[in-house]
């Protein structure tokens, strides 16, 4: 079996490098990562700038190509230039704090096995819920296992998971749970400071809150305790929806082109206003 290996912690992270070597005992592992970190760039990908790769070595030894992009583009060329044939299986990992609920959505590692899903692959993107010291080998070691496991119980169709790992199943003899993501609103807030020029920066903090929905779901599984495993779809179609619409009437009719007058003079110059610390730490405003 062929097995593309990626991450969004970059191609240096201990995440990534205990998972290839788990992942030995399943196939043939190539490696192709970013060069630097792209946490939260969801599923970007690069098309205006050219692709910059890297080879890089354990000593004397390949260890795999270094990217510099995203991690969607690290599958997008890893599956089409350095693997000699198309992949058998993507897994996106390991990376450090889980990518539960809503975070689905934002995740590099999550974007990097949609990717893989896309060239009709079977992917899985692991997390491990964030430790100063977290044992990446136990954890690479029970994502291998799962893996290997699914990948016999499974049905024809290439399938798309999403796994995390929470702490305490490390030390335990942890449960895997097949749930739902969830879906519950974070509590976003920002933390206003001053940098030593006196220019305004917003620190982006807080989290999901405890789920309330009463069902189980990635959120309340990590929360236990558990393994959680969830299978993904990226149709974002609600099918529903789109059936009740094909009632709807449009009537477009007479619009014509928009009508001439201010709005079609040209827009204003643009300029900034921002916010400075006066003595004693008081905002004063300042343009640009």
């Amino acid at each position: 079996m062929l097995i593309l290996v990626t991450n969004d912690d970059g191609i240096y992270a201990p995440g990534l490098a205990a998972l290839g070597r788990a992942l030995l005992r399943l196939g043939d592992v190539y490696v192709v990562a970013p060069a630097t970190e792209q946490s939260g760039v969801s599923h970007a990908i690069t098309y205006l700038t050219p692709l910059i790769v890297k080879e890089v070595f354990h000593g004397e030894e390949h260890w795999g190509w270094a990217v510099q992009g995203s991690p969607a583009d690290c599958v997008k060329i890893g599956a089409t230039e350095f693997c000699p044939r198309m992949p058998d299986l993507v897994v996106s990992g390991i990376n450090s704090g889980v990518n539960a609920g809503i975070n689905v959505l934002y995740s590099g590692t999550v974007a990097a096995a949609i990717e893989g899903a896309f060239y009709g692959i079977t992917s899985f993107a692991v997390s491990l819920e964030f430790d100063e010291h977290a044992d990446y080998d136990r954890a690479a070691h029970l994502a291998g296992r799962i893996i290997e496991q699914v990948l016999t119980q499974e049905g024809p169709e290439p399938q798309l998971y999403n796994m995390n790992i929470p702490q305490a199943a490390l030390r335990d003899v942890p449960q895997v749970s097949t749930v739902p993501m969830d879906v519950i609103l974070h509590h976003d807030r920002f933390e206003r400071r001053i940098d030593p020029w006196g220019r305004e920066y917003f620190w982006l903090t807080g989290g999901p809150p405890a789920s309330t929905t009463g069902q189980k779901t990635d959120l309340t599984e990590l929360a236990a305790g558990n393994i959680t495993l969830t299978p993904l779809g990226y149709n974002l179609t609600r099918a529903a929806t789109v059936a009740q619409m094909e009632g709807w009437h449009f009537d477009l009719d007479g619009a014509g082109a928009p009508p001439a007058g201010p709005s079609a003079a040209a827009p204003p110059l643009m300029h900034t206003r921002r916010q400075t610390a006066g003595r004693g730490g008081e905002a004063r405003t300042a343009g640009g």
